[in-house]
């Protein structure tokens, strides 16, 4: 028989699980923007310290050895923070999980025993 107290009780856990995840996600998504504002702000300052290198040179081959240094010191600053940047994201999609992991867990246990009551 349906019981008005169990639903009311199960309706309260959902809400309050939903919003604990979604207070979660919301952090993660901060840090993300911070760390990316601030990889783009020091990007965008040894862009400009560089140009200003560039500007003093005397030779092409200062010039060429200067613009290989920049960039593979980008390419090395940009992968290592796309790989920060990856890493926050598996971490928030592993928060924003959390909450959900005891009721999935126990509603596939039911479901799991139903089938086998049944068969």
């Amino acid at each position: 028989m349906f019981n008005f107290d169990d639903a009311s009780k199960k309706s309260k856990e959902a809400v309050d699980t939903a919003l604990k995840s979604y207070s979660e996600v919301t952090k993660g998504f901060q840090a993300i923007a911070a760390e990316t504002a601030d990889y783009s702000k020091k990007s965008f300052q040894d862009s400009v310290a560089h140009i200003e290198q560039l500007a003093g040179v005397k030779s092409i081959e200062t010039a060429f050895e200067l613009q290989s240094n920049f960039v593979k010191s980008y390419y090395e600053s940009l992968v290592s923070e796309a790989t920060k940047l990856s890493e926050m994201y598996a971490d928030l999609a592993k928060t924003a999980y959390k909450p959900y992991e005891a009721p999935v867990a126990k509603a596939t246990g039911k479901a799991v025993s139903a089938a086998s009551a049944a068969a």
